[in-house]
């Protein structure tokens, strides 16, 4: 079977590889120089299952009208004029009560669950180096309404089975021990010991290559011109430089790309892009540092542990397609790395970066086939990506191949979207090699 995965980020890597695992003839068409060029170069470096949760939660709307004059809030908005903007805002908020938000957490959950366990046989398997630690998730409380939320948060885990534990300020240090001396800033944390970190980028520029020994074959530099249907399938795609494919399959894998891209052949994907920050900050004081990664809930920032550095990111602006650096916000950042870490680093110093992220309104990712028999859907992971990667590209392996996959992968569809759910029929594409 001929696959062309449309993307070379942290997703649409995994995804050339499993589908190349499962004996497919892969190419992978990426248009910029190397892999994980876009939302995966410099992500927050977390491999978070145990705190995968939608933004769109009980509380937030009124959250966010506080955040509105609030100098470090964790979200802003931005009118990019488009309507497009104020529907998927409109369908976030309505993803935010109780029954929605754990409905939809189940889903992200279990799929990050699946993921996490994918991403260690991969790595035992290659042997891949991306300055990984094995150490978990803190998430640190600074109110009493975030202790209280915690705990309810720990009510779901405990039905999903995620091992978690609720701590008291007198217990941070055990986990992380140069909390020790700003612990009377907190309330408590959350442990969430299963989680994982490293450097996203490293792992897919190591997975990339990886893959293409295996035979897949990446066509950087390279860009879609064009996908040619006919009678309800990809025929043709259609190159840049004027190659001409055939598939039997595509995934599109693009990220925030996505949404345009499917736009063109007739689909609607809730997709909007969500800006995130993150700095890269030299360590001054290892034992000053995080051992792994800790996660401010006030200001939704994860600061997270490599080897000789800390990586500091998160925040959400929705303002369409904006890539400029806001100075605002990279001093966000530079507050809570000192607030929380203060000999840890000179905050002064560090590398600066700005990325979209393909976010959904209710959080949980388009793993899935479309009305197009031959075309499928691995995007819309918003801050998860890396966490879901692995996961969703086997579940998507498995779904072009015509497999059942090990999870419930139901909520992943994107007929969640449609007023009137309507089975989409899964895509067989050609012929197999013998090897397939």
């Amino acid at each position: 079977m001929n696959v062309i995965v449309i993307g070379a980020g942290v997703v649409g890597v995994s995804t050339a590889w499993y589908l190349r695992q499962a004996g497919c003839d892969v190419t992978v068409v990426e248009r910029h120089a190397a892999p994980a060029e876009e939302a995966s170069y410099a992500n927050a470096g977390q491999i978070s299952p145990g705190y995968a949760a939608p933004w769109a939660a009980p509380g937030v709307p009124l959250k966010a009208i506080k955040w509105l004059l609030s100098r470090h809030a964790p979200l802003r908005i931005r009118p990019d004029h488009s309507l497009f903007q104020l529907s998927w805002m409109a369908r976030m908020l309505a993803n935010c009560t109780p029954t929605a938000y754990a409905r939809n957490k189940s889903r992200m959950v279990a799929l990050a669950e699946y993921s996490r366990d994918e991403l260690r046989r991969l790595r035992h398997t290659l042997g891949l180096q991306y300055e990984a630690r094995s150490l978990g998730t803190l998430q640190v409380l600074r109110t009493a309404p975030q202790l209280a939320a915690a705990r309810r948060d720990a009510d779901l885990l405990a039905g999903l089975g995620v091992p978690h534990a609720l701590l008291g300020v007198d217990e941070l240090a055990e986990v992380e021990p140069a909390l020790a001396r700003v612990a009377h800033k907190l309330v408590g944390a959350l442990h969430l010991p299963n989680d994982e970190t490293g450097d996203c980028r490293l792992f897919t520029e190591r997975l990339a290559q990886h893959a293409a020994a295996a035979g897949v074959v990446f066509r950087y530099l390279t860009e879609v011109e064009q996908l040619v249907v006919t009678q309800g399938r990809i025929r043709e795609v259609l190159l840049d430089d004027g190659e001409v494919f055939t598939p039997d399959a595509v995934v599109l894998a693009a990220g925030c790309t996505s949404r345009a891209l499917a736009r063109e052949l007739g689909l609607s994907l809730p997709i909007y892009p969500v800006k995130g920050y993150s700095l890269t900050l030299p360590l001054a004081d290892p034992q000053s540092a995080p051992r792994s990664t800790v996660l401010d809930e006030t200001y939704k920032i994860a600061l997270t542990r490599f080897d000789a550095r800390l990586r500091v990111g998160g925040m959400a602006e929705l303002a369409g397609y904006d890539h400029a650096l806001d100075p605002r916000r990279v001093a966000t950042l530079r507050m809570v790395a000192g607030d929380l870490f203060p000999d840890a680093t000179d905050p002064q110093q560090g590398q600066a970066w700005t990325g979209l992220r393909p976010m959904t309104p209710d959080g949980a990712p388009l793993v899935c086939g479309t009305p197009l028999r031959n075309l499928f859907l691995n995007t819309g992971h918003g801050t998860l990506g890396w966490t879901m990667a692995c996961g969703s590209a086997h579940v998507l392996a498995d779904l072009v191949l015509g497999r059942a996959p090990q999870i419930d992968v139901s909520g992943l569809s994107l007929t969640r979207y449609r007023r009137t759910p309507q089975a989409v029929p899964q895509p067989q594409g050609g012929s197999r090699p013998a090897h397939a």
